[in-house]
């Protein structure tokens, strides 16, 4: 999120939005003056009451594109309904392998020698929507999980802002699994 806040995009950060009241990053939207919201999910009956009233949020601050970051929690059906094609996350690896959580030490214990960040569209599957950019990360014998996460958060600051500004200034289609950028076909 701060990476988002310092890049300068084309467009304002309306609003920060945590389900965890003390997360760091509401704290850092404050002191950037950016308006803070906190929705704990355990205030809610279920998944979709919580992405509802999460979505209506949103909509009410006639939000367009929603950017996750740190946001650990699945967003279901109803909220990607409220926002198709509009929701951005970043995963460190190089999806579609090592979904979920614990990328890094999946990468690790699988043995790959390449491992990195995706920024991709959110659907209701876990980190299974259509792919905007990636950033490759060698994988170093000597990594552990803490190491190679450092190495991918520096490629996540530099990718994340890359990938929204792309997304807000060129045209761009969905194509399968996979955002293309150019003339639309």
């Amino acid at each position: 999120m701060q990476a988002l806040i310092e890049a300068k995009l084309p467009a304002a950060i309306r609003v920060v939005v945590s389900n965890v009241p003390a997360a760091p990053g509401l704290s850092r939207a404050r002191a950037a003056g950016i308006e803070t919201l906190t929705l704990p999910h355990g205030q809610f009956a279920g998944r979709d009451e919580f992405d509802r009233a999460l979505a209506a949020e949103l909509g009410s601050r006639d939000i367009t594109l929603v950017c996750l970051a740190g946001f650990m929690r699945r967003l279901g059906p109803s909220f990607c309904a409220a926002f198709p094609n509009a929701i951005l996350n970043i995963h460190p690896a190089l999806l579609p392998a090592f979904p979920g959580l614990e990328a890094q030490r999946q990468a690790i214990e699988h043995g790959v020698k390449v491992s990195g960040a995706t920024v991709h569209l959110v659907t209701p599957e876990l980190d299974a929507g259509p792919i905007v950019a990636q950033a490759a990360v060698p994988v170093r014998d000597d990594d552990t999980p803490e190491s190679l996460a450092d190495r991918i958060l520096l490629e996540e600051h530099r990718l994340y802002p890359d990938a929204v500004r792309r997304m807000l200034t060129r045209h761009w289609r969905v194509e399968g699994r996979r955002v293309v950028f150019g003339p639309r076909a």
